[in-house]
């Protein structure tokens, strides 16, 4: 028997999904944003995570109206999940979600979360708001599985179809159900975690494997930067052993890999163990804005430029070159540092949007070609558009063509940098 597919949640990770799956059959996106709504209506996904034709060519039927998720019978919940200030999780969206679709179940449903949660939350927090909402019993009347999303924004070749998809039920029948519906559409094939918990694991130790690694290249990076050696070329040099592990300095944002370790520790915490090493490496990555800004404020000092009221352009504001999205973007620290040294700082970005900027991070972009000339330009977030410019475009964003660029990423080549240009990079 064929399920009928609901995805509640149209982000980053619900529209890939739900695009999959409307391919092959008739499926009902639901979002509670209704601009969300009325712009895949119209073939437009402003994450640029799906091509318009690709939008078109799904079978979904787009909606913000909740009693539609009662014609499904297997819904499939993509909704964020980030931290708090504090940062402590944030399991507001997710329960709201679990709110909507409880209200709306049907018996014999099968609601599978995709959303990163630390190990035991899907049945400790999302089974009891199911079982409040709709008034059924989990394990008798509905079921519940997860299977953890492993979507790279901006990565046009690990898409939902071609990565392997771990997969985990309440029982071994529910298993097989959920195994069989992603095996319909993930070309990669499906792994059965042997339980939820594992799965919930799983998924939150992917991101703190990647958290851990650029800490220590970024705590690499501060040690070379003392010693006045470039991380970048001891990085290619020691990456000619076969089994170095290419990994590089850079700002951890955005909403996994910057996020999830906080979920494990939180967990960790609650059951009496304090983690030493995966909280070390969130420190050093959250502090790498402000070693950035301190650098770039060391070396306009060398110069014998002013400090107070120097301009400094930062490219790129996104938390990740070439996508769209704000979240958790690191790039504020560095710009908020600067400016507490009394720095003018002018942001731009090819991809962000300028109400999100400012909803976001009070930050009002400015349009690239409208750049004043600054005595700094931190290329922050390295877009195609940036890259592709390459040194020529500092004749016009620094005064006179000359001054300090800072090249997070180190995606400028480093031999062709002009003699009136100081680089620094991470």
């Amino acid at each position: 028997m064929e399920r009928k597919i609901a995805v509640v949640g149209l982000g980053y990770v619900g529209l890939p999904v739900a695009v999959a799956f409307g391919k092959k059959r008739r499926v009902i996106g639901f979002d509670i944003n209704q601009n969300r709504i009325n712009t895949l209506k119209q073939g437009i996904d402003y994450t640029n995570e799906v091509e318009s034709e690709d939008l078109l060519e799904a079978n979904i039927d787009f909606t913000n109206d909740p009693s539609k998720l009662r014609e499904a019978d297997f819904i499939i919940v993509a909704v964020p999940t980030p931290i708090t200030e504090t940062k402590q999780p944030d399991l507001t969206p997710l329960i709201k979600a679990c709110e909507t679709v409880g209200s709306n179940l049907q018996k014999g449903t099968i609601v599978v979360y995709e959303s990163t949660v630390y190990p035991g939350a899907t049945e400790e927090v999302c089974v009891p708001v199911l079982e409040k909402a709709s008034g059924l019993k989990a394990g008798v009347d509905f079921f519940v599985g997860y299977s953890p999303e492993r979507i790279n924004p901006g990565d046009k070749e690990h898409t939902f179809t071609k990565i392997t998809k771990v997969v985990s039920g309440q029982n071994d029948e529910v298993l097989e159900i959920i195994a069989s519906v992603y095996g319909s559409v993930v070309e990669a094939g499906v792994y059965r975690a042997s339980s939820i918990k594992v799965a919930e694991a799983a998924k939150v130790i992917e991101n703190t494997q990647r958290d851990l690694n650029i800490a220590l290249m970024n705590e690499l990076a501060i040690i070379f930067d003392k010693l006045g050696i470039d991380t970048a070329e001891v990085l290619q040099a020691a990456g000619t052993k076969w089994n170095f592990i290419p990994f590089t300095p850079g700002l951890v944002g955005g909403h996994c890999i910057g996020v999830d370790p906080y979920y494990l520790t939180y967990k960790a915490e609650s059951v009496g163990y304090h983690p030493e090493v995966i909280l070390a490496g969130r420190r050093i990555n959250d502090n790498m804005g402000k070693f950035i800004a301190t650098s770039l404020v060391k070396q306009m000092i060398h110069k014998n430029m002013p400090i107070q009221g120097a301009r400094v352009t930062v490219l790129g504001l996104t938390f990740k070159e070439n996508v769209p999205d704000l979240r958790n973007s690191k790039v504020i620290d560095v710009i908020r540092e600067l400016q507490e040294f009394g720095v003018e700082v002018q942001v731009t970005d090819a991809l962000a949007d300028k109400d999100e900027a400012v909803h976001e991070y009070g930050i009002e972009l400015v349009d690239y070609d409208k750049l004043v000339p600054a005595d700094a330009v931190v290329l922050a977030v390295p877009h195609n558009e940036y890259v592709e410019k390459g040194w020529e475009q500092f004749n016009k964003l620094l005064k006179h063509g000359r001054g300090i660029v800072v090249d997070i990423k180190s995606k400028l080549e480093k031999e062709t940098c002009p003699e009136n240009i100081t680089l620094w990079r991470l």
